[in-house]
């Protein structure tokens, strides 16, 4: 397993609200763990629940023991989206702050993927790209209903517009996949500065490229700074190593 992972701040924003976590060796009873957040809120509340989340799940899953990831990943969401609604309704200073979550992780050549918000995970298979997670957003709910068109100019309008987030309610409904691993795959998690500035064409491209993990990663945050760079822009790529005989 290797991976590379980095954040940046854009070409608008003053401050970071995204944060990750990027671990090829074991955290806990995880064999890996890759976390992207991306935060939301006035002041430095986005800042706050962002860091949080990532920080105290990465606590949790060192201290919890389980061979399930997904239900590892489902305690540990369930558990600090509580204490981080708590912290937002007892501090005016962090009220209605929220956090999207793409946290995954790698078991015998299966993925096991969490998901709350529109921060998304990829797979990079074959030169083509498809996205695992799906968004829980305004603008892909309109869409599945059929009432709005993918890539329309009310859709990019309201496409920040989110309907899940940790942090936002007592309770969280969390979306979980799973996915056998292929030789050759590679997994990208990232926040919606990226994909708000790239098409998936584009970052299919940057990934196509003969070059590191670190190179990808470097030349996708260029590329999403290159076209505006409006959002903070947070990025997870993994190379699962996968070896033919495993994943036959």
């Amino acid at each position: 397993m290797q991976a590379y992972a980095l954040t940046d701040v854009g070409r608008v924003r003053t401050s970071n609200q995204d944060y990750l976590y990027s671990s090829s060796i074991p955290v806990g009873d995880l064999d890996n763990l890759f976390m992207v957040a991306d935060g939301m809120g006035g002041h430095r509340a986005g800042d706050f629940a962002s860091r949080f989340l990532v920080e105290n799940l990465l606590t949790f899953f060192r201290q919890s023991h389980g061979t399930d990831p997904i239900a590892l990943m489902r305690a540990g969401i369930h558990r600090m989206n509580e204490e981080l609604y708590e912290k937002s309704v007892s501090n005016a200073e962090l009220s209605g702050m929220g956090t999207t979550l793409v946290a995954a992780t790698v078991k015998n050549n299966m993925l096991f993927v969490a998901n709350v918000g529109d921060s998304r995970l990829y797979l990079f298979r074959n030169g083509e790209l498809s996205q695992i997670t799906r968004d829980h957003s305004f603008v892909e709910e309109m869409v599945a209903l059929g009432q709005m068109t993918r890539g329309s100019k009310e859709y990019m309008e309201k496409k920040n517009i989110i309907t899940r987030a940790v942090g936002t309610d007592w309770r969280v409904e969390v979306d979980f996949f799973r996915k056998e691993l292929k030789q050759g795959d590679l997994l990208l998690l990232c926040s919606d500065g990226l994909t708000n500035m790239l098409s998936n064409e584009m970052i299919k491209n940057e990934l196509s490229k003969k070059s590191t993990l670190k190179d990808k990663v470097i030349g996708l945050i260029a590329s999403a700074n290159k076209r505006g760079g409006r959002d903070n822009i947070a990025i997870v790529l993994a190379d699962p190593q996968i070896s033919e005989v495993g994943a036959c």
